[in-house]
């Protein structure tokens, strides 16, 4: 098993490279299609990496992966199953494939949120509307005898 390669983009300029001996494949008969040969191949593909020690990210990356993936860890670590297709071969490169992007798209660095201002308009509107509501309001009140 080669090392995995994750191309460059936001949080990884450089991109990443995974160490072949920190994934960790293991192989299981897949449910659906595949004839005559159903039962005896092992072809689907489940592709593990632990994250925590992981030496393909960077502490600030890690952190990252860590709380954008949670929902996907099993304790740190992150696995990716792949049975779509009937050769064993060809769900390897999409469990690689699956793992790749996830890790690509966990390391984006959060954008800055940008303040904002109300406009002039708006801010009118709101000023007329509590103008009115307060004008209706005290039409309801009972006239004062002067």
């Amino acid at each position: 098993m080669d090392s995995l390669y994750v191309s460059p983009g936001p949080g990884a300029p450089r991109g990443l490279t995974v160490p072949a001996g920190e994934l960790r494949e293991q192989f299981s008969h897949a449910s659906g299609p595949g004839g005559q040969g159903v039962n005896t191949t092992d072809s689907r593909v489940q592709l593990s990496l632990d994250i925590a020690t992981t030496s393909a990210l960077t502490d600030e990356q890690r952190r990252l992966v860590l709380v954008r993936l949670s929902t996907r860890l099993s304790g740190t670590v992150l696995t990716v199953n792949a049975a779509e297709h009937r050769s064993q071969r060809r769900n390897r490169t999409a469990a690689r494939d699956r793992l790749a992007e996830l890790l690509r798209e966990a390391v984006v660095p959060p954008v800055p949120r940008r303040p904002t201002r109300r406009t002039r308009g708006s801010h009118g509107r709101r000023l007329e509307r509590k103008n009115q509501r307060s004008e209706v309001k005290q039409n309801r009140r009972r006239p004062r005898v002067d």
